[in-house]
């Protein structure tokens, strides 16, 4: 997978699980109000982009897995659904890539973003020594 679709994955992620948390799986078929939160709104916009390039059957497996995300009480598995559902858009579809890469945000130049999701996950720009999960004990340096 390119780094372009990480990164756009990556950039997308908190406006579709804001988007689907607050519009239910109703974000794909809902007009956008003027009053709209930004961040849902983007998410919105994102998510309906997606639905437009795809076929009757592609659409019938975006709404199972919006309507399935919508439903999840666990904030990291939207996330981390959204974000394969996403992916795999991306993959074959450089207009998707391109209309994404125009929709979101540039990040501030040095600005980096880092994501950690399940349990025990860790996350950090640069890391010396991790060490997760239980009886381990960190040797002398």
């Amino acid at each position: 997978m390119s780094s372009e679709i990480v990164q756009l994955v990556e950039q997308a992620g908190p406006y579709l699980t804001t988007a689907v948390g607050a519009y239910g799986a109703a974000v794909l078929t809902r007009a956008e109000g003027a009053a709209a939160d930004a961040t849902a709104a983007l998410g919105s916009r994102i998510l309906q982009a997606v639905w437009r390039r795809r076929d009757e059957a592609g659409q019938a497996e975006l709404a199972r897995v919006v309507g399935e995300a919508a439903n999840e009480q666990d904030e990291s598995y939207t996330a981390a659904v959204l974000g394969r559902l996403l992916k795999r858009a991306l993959q074959d579809d450089a207009e998707l890539r391109a209309e994404l890469s125009a929709m979101l945000p540039t990040p501030a130049a040095g600005t980096v973003t880092v994501t950690a999701s399940g349990e025990r996950s860790i996350a950090a720009q640069h890391i010396g020594t991790a060490i997760t999960g239980d009886g381990h004990t960190q040797s002398p340096a």
